[in-house]
């Protein structure tokens, strides 16, 4: 079984826009198979254009995205909610638009937003109804997957383990809910990877960051890449396996990621020398 690896645009722009067309003919140059396009404003992401550069240059895409307190699923504010919908509706639009068939990030709260306290069933009853109205959407308007990504428990108290998103998905009750796993997420909040990966199964597996666990280049950290990518192929995953870090100089992502030091000279590099690291590691699984 081959894995299918990709970078994330957030390796070259924190806010994905028209002057960076470039960047989707690079990926296919330096080896990438998928790009995954982190939408930060839905509302001006350049869909047309991105569109027909994908189609010129060939190259599979995915989107992922991450919410705003203004667009919080779990807010006690009703409007807020409401807001959060529109917003992931209109990423599901992009995705039709673009042929991505999964949408991952923290699309199901507001990523960063913590309340100090264990979630609460409120907030899981807010966050399910939103999801929902979102995935049976997606369902109607095409063949989107919206995968939930459990992240560490300095970014959210929602989601930061396979159990919980698995069982997240399952109360929205679709069949296009799947989970996203991040290595780095997982080194922090999960006990084994395999067992991760085993948790979700094929049936909700359904996309996958490759990052170090300090966000440098993969493969020269703590991650144990090798049981990831064996568990990886005995459940038979078959998505893409996608890079995604920050260029060095981005103020607002790294301070927002708290990446106080340098892993490499640019994010391309770290991109590169993560791509060859995981191929001779996914060659010997």
């Amino acid at each position: 079984m081959k894995f299918k690896f990709g970078v994330d645009t957030f390796i070259w722009s924190e806010n994905y826009g028209k002057d960076d067309l470039w960047i989707i003919p690079k990926a296919k140059e330096l080896g990438f198979e998928v790009i995954d396009f982190a939408i930060s404003d839905p509302y001006g992401f350049p869909v047309k254009e991105v569109k027909d550069e994908l189609d010129r240059v060939g190259i599979d895409c995915v989107c992922t995205t991450t919410l705003t307190e203004e667009t919080n699923p779990i807010s006690p504010d009703p409007d807020i909610r409401k807001a959060a919908v529109r917003a992931v509706k209109k990423c599901i639009d992009i995705c039709n638009e673009l042929g991505a068939p999964i949408l991952g990030g923290v699309n199901y709260a507001a990523w960063g937003y913590l309340t100090k306290k264990p979630r609460t069933q409120e907030e899981w009853k807010h966050g399910v109804e939103c999801m929902r109205e979102s995935a049976e959407y997606a369902k109607a308007t095409g063949n989107v997957n919206i995968c939930v990504e459990c992240v560490n428990r300095f970014e959210t108290h929602f989601l930061n383990i396979a159990e919980d998103a698995v069982q997240f998905c399952r109360d929205v009750g679709t069949d296009n809910m799947k989970v996203h796993l991040d290595c780095f997420h997982m080194i922090r909040e999960e006990k084994s990877f395999s067992g991760a990966v085993k948790t979700c199964g094929k049936k909700y597996l359904g996309y996958v960051h490759v990052n170090e666990n300090d966000r440098g280049i993969p493969g020269t950290g703590l991650v144990p890449f090798r049981e990831f990518f064996t568990a990886l192929k005995e459940i038979g995953y078959d998505g893409p396996l996608v890079i995604e870090s920050f260029d060095p100089s981005f103020e607002e992502l790294s301070g927002n990621c708290a990446i106080w030091r340098k892993f490499a000279d640019t994010g391309e590099e770290l991109a590169v020398e993560g791509l060859k690291n995981l191929k001779a590691i996914a060659e010997t699984v």
